[in-house]
């Protein structure tokens, strides 16, 4: 998983700091337990990172399309990420040294290591989503993809805030776990936790926002020119609207524990039970690795919609008989009429 507290553990800590929340917290932690899952859930999130590399791929080279260089993107920050954890807690697993001793310098530059690697291609994970969301606009507004702006910013920004963050916690010595006063932890260890949670709750503002905001603009093109919304043009509304819903809720499930973990750090570290930060933290070593895989299930293009609807969407002009359609005036027969044009961009896009 990536989570600031657990980064704080590659810092040496004093034998004799038997009172602090940190060594309470790992006395009662079982370690094993804990990497065990970190390493089913790592695997499951590399394989279905592959999968979906390897679908996307081949998808690809059918039909190129703007959305599935974005998602075979998000998949290879996945698959990295995941490949972290699953290093960390095999190592883990068989040393059991998660918490380096005083002159432990090994235990401490792996420790540091992994969590950078962890924590640098997750933060890339979530730049990506929201990329594919910002492209999913930009498509809609008929502008063109801007893949290079993207690189930049998926990759420059983890690679800025990871190195910042970590930097200020470990150098020069790796001792985060001395701080005595208030000051000097909000100026060692905050800019850390700023640097994981900002984008998070980034990705879980902004997204939503975006996905509303693209089902509406969907739903009045197709709309507006015929006066007129069928069974058949609400069918693909929804279907767009269901999978938009289906990206966020991914993203809120993996995700959420983790601000919800660092809130409770940071509003009741000394007051709350060990027990309650100890659940939170096995919710979130299931969790985010399995982004990969619950990713590969979202953002896949759906079939059966494309079965139903893809003759539609390839010709703007063509009639189809309201069969299913209730008519206006009572008695009528349904006329026959144009099927309003989705979209021409949308129509290449990696969704339907």
């Amino acid at each position: 998983m990536s989570d600031p507290t657990i980064q704080t553990f590659c810092c040496h800590h004093n034998g004799d700091q038997e009172g602090s929340v940190t060594i309470k917290i790992m006395d009662e932690f079982n370690t094993e337990s804990y990497n065990t899952v970190c390493l089913i859930s790592s695997t499951i999130g590399i394989l279905g990172a592959m999968y979906q590399i390897f679908q996307n791929g081949a998808h690809k080279l059918q039909s190129p399309n703007r959305g599935r260089s974005i998602i075979m993107w998000l998949a290879v920050a996945d698959l990295l990420a995941s490949l972290g954890v699953l290093v960390r807690s095999s190592f883990w697993l068989r040393f059991k040294n998660i918490l380096p001793s005083p002159d432990d310098e090994m235990s401490v530059l792996f420790c540091s290591i992994t969590s950078a690697w962890t924590q640098y291609f997750y933060t890339a994970t979530w730049f990506w989503t929201l990329f594919y969301a910002v492209d999913i606009w930009q498509s809609i507004q008929g502008k063109d993809t801007r893949p290079n702006i993207y690189h930049s910013l998926a990759w420059g920004i983890p690679a800025a805030t990871t190195s910042i963050g970590l930097s200020i916690l470990y150098i020069p010595n790796a001792t985060c776990h001395n701080l005595t006063s208030l000051s000097s932890v909000l100026l060692r260890i905050l800019p850390n936790y700023c640097a994981t949670y900002v984008p998070i709750a980034l990705v879980m503002v902004v997204n939503p926002i975006i996905y509303v905001l693209a089902g509406k603009k969907i739903e009045m093109t197709i709309a507006l020119p015929l006066a007129q919304f069928t069974s058949k043009e609400r069918r693909v509304v929804d279907a767009l609207r269901l999978k938009f819903f289906l990206i966020n809720i991914v993203f809120y499930i993996c995700w959420l524990p983790n601000l919800i973990n660092g809130i409770l750090i940071w509003t009741m570290w000394s007051t709350m039970p060990v027990k309650a930060i100890i659940t939170i933290w096995y919710i979130m070593a299931l969790m985010n690795p399995m982004q990969a895989l619950l990713n590969a299930l979202v953002y896949r293009k759906w079939n059966v919609t494309e079965r139903r609807f893809q003759p539609i969407f390839q010709n703007d002009n063509k009639e189809f008989n309201f069969n299913d359609e209730q008519s206006p005036l009572l008695g009528s027969e349904p006329p026959r009429l144009l099927l309003a044009p989705i979209p021409s961009t949308i129509n290449n896009y990696a969704t339907l």
